[in-house]
């Protein structure tokens, strides 16, 4: 009878349920975790995009930084590198500069002509006869400028005429870092007409005290003669009045005196660091032995700042003390004074590099010796 009862056939186009799922509403554990996982993975792969690129940019960051610090080093030490060499450079330029033959050389075009009225200096030229360019500078510094005068410390530059022309020579030479030898000196009406025209063709012809020998002055006297007053420039120095007391002073304005030099001397001011500076004690007790040491170490190249006495007049040998840089600069001076011993005492002060105590062994030179024809 079993066989009578027609069998339900699945239709032909039926649908196979999906293996693990139940043909209800209700999905399975599975589909929720697989549908969860879906709404995760859009965050979780932002998320791993956004730590990877935290990563990339923390690694390109800290490159560049490492890169950044190792430029600097290297930038750092090859600028200690370049400073090293530049000053080795301007020491060693210094020191050629220096040299007695190469202070000759180059002080043998400048010359200080001096105005003089009732035995007293009104007023200095400090003068360059550049023959090469056909050209005549000078800068007119009052007798009242106050600057370092050898031996007497600082005062009006016209004091230093009292001691002699040689001691103006030195106390012009040291201020202006510039080498002065020859003088020429005139009355003051003649000065002042070679100011006021712009002219030195008188000046030769008019000296009444002179270190040129004849054939200088007569070279020198045909030479002014053919420079026009167009090629001729004298200027005042730059100063500021000041009042001391009851006296005037007229203080040199470093900055526009530096401008001057640069361009009629080529001397850079900002190179005088590399010129040794040094204060001078009289430790012998003889009056005016330390002005006499200091325009020898003027003419030697040397810088003097200050002159004084020392705490005691009993020094028997004269005494070098380097303070700042090397020791060569006090052997050089030991060369100028022939006398002295060498010592090195390192100091933080910056207003010397070498200090001298001149002892009862220094012997001044022979007096006049560098006066020349009168």
């Amino acid at each position: 009878m079993s066989d009578d009862i027609p069998r339900r056939s699945k239709p032909k186009n039926a649908v196979e349920a999906p293996r693990g799922y139940r043909a209800s509403r209700r999905g399975s554990k599975t589909a929720k975790s697989v549908k969860r996982s879906m709404r995760i993975q859009p965050i979780a792969t932002a998320m791993s995009r956004g730590t990877r690129l935290v990563k990339n940019v923390a690694y390109y960051t800290a490159r560049v930084l490492f890169g950044l610090l190792v430029g600097v080093l290297v930038f750092t030490l090859l600028a200690y590198g370049i400073n090293a060499i530049a000053r080795w450079n301007a020491l060693r330029v210094a020191a050629k500069s220096g040299s007695m033959q190469e202070l000759d050389k180059r002080s043998k075009e400048n010359i200080l002509v001096v105005g003089v009225k009732d035995g007293k200096a009104v007023g200095f030229i400090a003068l360059r006869v550049d023959r090469k360019g056909d050209q005549v500078f000078g800068v007119a510094i009052p007798d009242a400028a106050f600057i370092e005068v050898p031996g007497q410390g600082f005062e009006r530059i016209g004091e230093s005429f009292a001691q002699g022309p040689q001691v103006s020579l030195s106390a012009i030479s040291n201020y202006l870092t510039v080498p002065f030898n020859t003088y020429i000196v005139v009355p003051a009406d003649v000065y002042s007409a070679a100011m006021k025209n712009q002219s030195l063709a008188k000046i030769v012809s008019a000296a009444s005290s002179t270190n040129l020998s004849d054939t200088d002055k007569s070279t020198l006297s045909s030479y002014l003669a053919t420079i026009s007053q167009g090629n001729t420039a004298i200027v005042p120095l730059p100063v500021k009045p000041i009042k001391l007391g009851n006296q005037t002073y007229f203080e040199p304005q470093r900055a526009e005196v530096a401008d001057l030099l640069k361009s009629w001397w080529g001397v850079d001011a900002s190179k005088a660091a590399a010129v040794t500076r040094v204060i001078l004690y009289n430790g012998a007790g003889l009056p005016g032995v330390a002005g006499e040491a200091a325009q020898q170490l003027i003419r030697g190249g040397f810088r003097v700042v200050d002159t004084k006495n020392a705490d005691s007049f009993d020094y028997l040998a004269t005494k070098v003390v380097v303070q700042r840089g090397d020791v060569k600069q006090g052997e050089a001076i030991v060369k100028v004074l022939g006398v002295g011993t060498v010592e090195q005492k390192p100091s933080d002060q910056d207003v010397a590099d070498v200090i001298v105590i001149i002892g009862k062994d220094y012997k001044p030179p022979t007096s006049g010796a560098q006066e020349g024809s009168k």
